[in-house]
């Protein structure tokens, strides 16, 4: 899209493969690196970066309400041209939605700086390196128009996801997080919400790629299946004895998608035991 011309990291698809390489390189060297020593504690590195995610996570949802409701958008299916400088609104923020999976790599290199192995699992691997992949495509071809919509709602799930991680680093706040998980099943909701307004621009085209459509269709779908097959095991699955005896798992999601622990928030456990 000659509209994104010029923009930082856009231009060449080189520096977003590099840096999902460095990314993936990180993590393997990081690992060994933290063998054989203690893990690093973090906390005001934490602090400070749940609550710059959180900031972030507001600013981009209420710049795409406004950007939205200013060029008219259709809630069923918008193109890419018909919204004049409101499409260029939207692009903006949703290009700082894309750097801003960049900057969610530093969720897993917190997990290998805090040895919490356990947390970087294939799923939460996957779901880093694609987003950010998948994003300089979007944001390449098709900047605005039925984009807007998922970003609008994983930056409102992230305000209160990035709030919860930042307040669970503060052990007096850990008695009160008690709603971890409704934001799990508001996850799964955003999932489920984003195929069908995907879809919709199907059902009645208005000139959006059908092709991207299809591709981001089949994407969340992987991800909402997945993402129900963890939820079954988590929560609906009867404990065991010796379970009952020892720490509680439950979810916890992080940037669009789970991981093995909800309780354990950029490495830090929530429940009483670990107080």
């Amino acid at each position: 899209d000659p509209r994104v011309r010029g923009w930082f990291l856009l231009d060449s698809y080189l520096p977003t493969f590099f840096l999902t390489g460095a990314y993936l390189l990180c993590i393997w060297l990081g690992n060994k690196f933290m063998r054989n020593r203690p893990p690093f504690s973090l906390r005001a590195h934490l602090i400070v970066y749940n609550l710059g995610i959180t900031l972030l996570s507001f600013y981009m949802l209420i710049e795409l309400i406004l950007a939205t409701w200013e060029g008219g958008y259709n809630l069923q299916c918008q193109n890419l041209h018909s919204a004049g400088e409101a499409d260029i609104r939207v692009a903006k923020v949703l290009w700082w939605y894309y750097f801003s999976k960049v900057i969610e790599f530093m969720d897993t290199i917190f997990f290998v700086l805090r040895k919490k192995s356990s947390q970087i699992t294939f799923l939460h691997v996957y779901h880093h390196a694609t987003m950010f992949n998948i994003w300089w495509c979007v944001l390449n071809w098709i900047p605005c128009g039925q984009s807007f919509f998922g970003p609008t709602l994983n930056s409102f799930i992230h305000v209160l996801m990035y709030s919860y991680y930042g307040l669970s680093v503060i052990p007096s706040m850990r008695k009160y997080l008690w709603w971890k998980k409704y934001l799990t099943q508001a996850q799964l909701i955003q999932f489920l919400l984003t195929i069908v307004h995907t879809l919709s621009a199907a059902v009645k085209p208005c000139g959006f790629p059908f092709g991207c459509l299809m591709f981001q269709s089949s994407y969340m779908a992987t991800l909402v299946v997945l993402f129900i097959n963890f939820y079954i095991k988590t929560y609906r699955k009867a404990p065991s004895r010796t379970a009952v005896k020892e720490t509680p798992v439950t979810t916890e999601i992080k940037n669009g998608f789970h991981k093995d622990y909800f309780a354990a928030a950029n490495g830090f456990l929530t429940d009483k035991k670990a107080q």
